[in-house]
């Protein structure tokens, strides 16, 4: 937080000491500018810098209107003076806190909706000697960019995938029931933003949305987590405590990894279900709940139920609807939409000049099988921005896991049985094409080279499709029986645009 004046500001009278106004609104999850009496911002804290998109040091002494940049400030703004936008009067003395519903230009150059709340500050006699401005981000109401309704961006999903659409329909329908729903992919796929996507798009939205993993805990512990206690139920309960089932009521309960629920708390978790109550330990009494649950889990719950681990009928009761997130290696394409999007935010993110990868480095990360998913895919790009040299990351710039996954050029026999290692040894002569020669081989007369990776097949298929069409994509993709939105993917992928 940066401010005009050369000595940290601080807020004194209230504590025993002077709190430090850096830690106080910097802490908020809200955006705070705090404004002179004619109306230059003088101070922004973090949220507000994220939000607004402007770097504090250069909001600092501007007007308002220039850093928050809303339509309300050129309609209906609450500390205009009575005599216009460029009277000189005396500053506006904003009694009660004024609220409006209004939206901004955010650092994506979005416009994006917001609460945004205004209060007058005071001296000690009272007198209005400047404003604070309070902006709270209403995330239903953000207008997503072209490139977001391109891309199919749905709550925090970035894909184009044909087989991650199916997914994504069925979460605006789920959204609309209160059915309880079962998430099942490997780790890292996205299971954890594909439930709070369905909590924001339902209409439990306003209430909370509580994550709760259920392999985090020992049992006893996890009990008093999600059921609540009374105070003395055992040694140590000085106080009652609500759980987790009544901090949700009347929003969603997300169990991550709900695999590793131990088989007693598996049960009452039935009773829940059944009855839409719970029994605090030590209470007497059942306490009603209104709560949607949503699990997810990596294991593979059938076969937990075969081999006794998971009982069956609590995987009926949770398995009302099943959604299934794909992994990584299964979306075609969004391997290199992965990595632009990741780059571009922890570009930002970072202040790193970092534009993207090399072809090298790109190729690399395309053919890797990410068996972390998105998650895995989302460290290594923050990895490489971290280390990057330039504007571009290169192989070096990559975790050591990654670049020992190449495969290093297979070793092929010759006549004799001696390695070639992919060349033909000195003295060696290549042999004429034999009987046993492919029928496009006999057609055209040439063999088709050897490929060590279906993806140096793929690159030839394009460069012999291009060549085969003078260099025009729509007859290439034609010819390859793709769109030409694939054939272009496909080009940026091996580095032939």
């Amino acid at each position: 937080m940066t401010t005009l004046t050369t000595e940290a500001p601080a807020l004194s009278g209230v504590l025993g000491a002077p709190v430090a106004a850096e830690s106080l609104l910097d802490g908020l999850p809200w955006g705070v500018a705090l404004l002179d009496a004619d109306r230059r911002v003088v101070c922004l804290n973090s949220r507000g810098e994220a939000l607004l998109g402007i770097d504090v040091a250069t909001a600092c002494g501007l007007p308002c209107h220039q850093v928050i940049r809303s339509e309300r400030c050129f309609r209906a703004c609450p500390l205009a003076p009575p005599g216009g936008a460029d009277a000189e009067d005396a500053p506006v003395d904003v009694r009660c806190p004024v609220s409006q519903e209004t939206d901004i230009i955010d650092r994506q150059r979005r416009k994006v909706a917001v609460r945004a709340c205004v209060v007058s500050l005071r001296d000690l006699n009272g007198k209005a000697i400047g404003y604070m401005e309070v902006l709270e981000e209403l995330q239903h109401g953000a207008i997503p960019d072209q490139e977001a309704t391109e891309l199919a961006v749905l709550e925090g999903f970035v894909s184009h995938s044909p087989v991650m659409q199916p997914l994504l329909s069925a979460m605006r329908i789920i959204a609309e029931t209160d059915s309880n729903v079962l998430i099942t992919g490997e780790t890292g796929t996205g299971k954890d933003l594909l439930a709070e996507g369905i909590h924001k798009a339902s209409a439990r939205s306003g209430g909370p949305f509580v994550k709760v993993n259920c392999g985090a805990l020992p049992e006893h512990l996890l009990e008093s987590e999600l059921f609540g206690h009374m105070r003395g139920a055992f040694t140590g309960a000085v106080s009652d405590k609500p759980g987790r089932f009544r901090l949700a009521s009347g929003g969603t309960l997300f169990l991550t990894e709900v695999g590793d629920l131990p088989l007693p708390l598996q049960v009452k978790l039935l009773t829940v279900l059944d009855d839409q109550c719970i029994y605090p330990l030590g209470a007497t009494r059942p306490v009603s709940v209104d709560v949607r649950i949503v699990a997810a889990t990596h294991r593979d719950l059938e076969a937990m139920v075969r081999a006794g681990l998971f009982r069956e009928d609590l995987l009926f009761r949770l398995n009302v609807v099943r959604l299934h997130v794909p992994p990584l290696r299964e979306r075609e394409g969004d391997t290199r939409l992965l990595l632009d999007h990741f780059m571009r935010r922890m570009a930002a993110a970072t202040k790193r000049n970092v534009k993207g990868f090399t072809p090298d480095a790109l190729r690399l990360l395309c053919e890797y099988p990410w068996p972390g998913n998105v998650r895995e895919l989302r460290n290594v790009v923050e990895y490489a921005v971290h280390f990057a040299t330039g504007e571009l990351a290169d192989v070096s710039s990559l975790p050591a896991s990654i670049v020992a996954h190449r495969q290093p050029p297979a070793s092929f026999p010759d006549s004799l049985g001696r390695p070639t290692d992919g060349a033909l040894q000195p003295g060696h002569q290549e042999q004429a094409p034999g009987p046993e020669k492919s029928g496009a081989a006999e057609r055209t007369g040439k063999e088709e080279p050897l490929f060590l990776s279906w993806q140096d097949k793929e690159r030839h298929m394009i460069l012999k499709a291009l060549e085969q069409t003078g260099g025009r994509r729509q007859l290439a993709a034609d010819r390859l029986g793709w769109s030409r939105s694939t054939l272009w993917r496909k080009l940026n992928i091996h580095g032939l645009v």
